[in-house]
């Protein structure tokens, strides 16, 4: 049976084996998937042993800059995320690397949530690995203005230097105030501590402004809290996301595009059980 898995330390709350196993049920694939706990000190070495036999893999933190630098082939999108988050092997056994994650972003947003980033004022917030993904995605929808804030600005400004030849990207801290966007995406990891980046209500638009946590939990997320709290039009979690992310990686493996739509539904479901 064609063998896949995900990566990950820890990975026993990962969500990925149970999207696979719908996606191939489904489309009618055979294959098997599972949640592999790799060795924080020996990534390469897990991930070798498995592609011995196995076809394909998805990475999760904290392995993902350790699955870029194993590839033999990226993608550009890879490339320039600095960060892999699906492997595939080649034909002639060859790793492949690509990085989903920001077209798992702007497919959950402009196709399940109906929100367009072209034209629109776009803010995201942080310049860590998981924003580096999905500025290449971003930049293609043509958004009016791309702002990236980092509480280190000089991060900020690197990422906007680097992807200046995709479009314009403003850099900046979070003291930027009184400037609404039509769309806030929140990529810090302040959520996952119940925390908050340190931003003004101001940007939000009461009654018009977007508000998307790129992480998710059974509950509201502090952000996503805080933001319905300013008058947020809508709050949306980063849970489409990852189902997208999936999608995409399983169209790489299979060549076919699942339908996330009621994957999304059960997961949601399951969470709210």
């Amino acid at each position: 049976m064609d063998r896949y898995c995900v990566f990950g330390n820890p990975i026993g709350h990962s969500k990925s084996p149970l999207i696979h196993r719908l996606f191939a049920e489904q489309t009618g694939q055979v294959m098997r998937y599972d949640a592999v706990l790799a060795p924080l000190d020996d990534f390469a070495g897990a991930a070798r042993a498995f592609f011995a036999e196995g076809l394909g893999a998805n990475v999760t933190v904290p392995f993902k800059e350790d699955a870029y630098r194993l590839c033999d082939e990226l993608s550009e999108r890879a490339r320039r995320a600095g960060a892999v988050n699906t492997l595939k092997k080649l034909a002639d056994g060859r790793l492949f690397g690509e990085n989903t994650d920001g077209a798992g972003l702007t497919r959950d947003l402009t196709v399940n949530a109906g929100v367009p980033l072209s034209a629109r004022r776009v803010l995201v917030l942080g310049a860590g690995g998981a924003v580096r993904g999905i500025l290449e995605p971003f930049l293609g929808e043509r958004p009016a203005a791309l702002v990236v804030l980092n509480r280190t600005v000089q991060k900020a400004e690197q990422l906007a230097r680097e992807f200046a030849d995709l479009g314009e990207v403003r850099a900046g801290g979070f003291d930027l105030r009184d400037e609404p966007f039509d769309l806030i995406v929140n990529g810090t990891s302040a959520s996952l501590a119940g925390e908050l980046p340190p931003i003004d209500p101001g940007l939000i638009r009461p009654g018009h402004t977007v508000c998307y946590d790129m992480m998710y939990a059974k509950d509201s997320t502090a952000f996503n809290r805080w933001a319905a709290e300013q008058g947020a039009a809508r709050c949306i979690d980063g849970l489409g996301m990852l189902v997208e992310q999936a999608a995409e990686a399983f169209l790489l493996w299979r060549g076919v595009r699942p339908d996330s739509r009621p994957v999304l539904d059960e997961l949601r479901r399951l969470m709210a059980a």
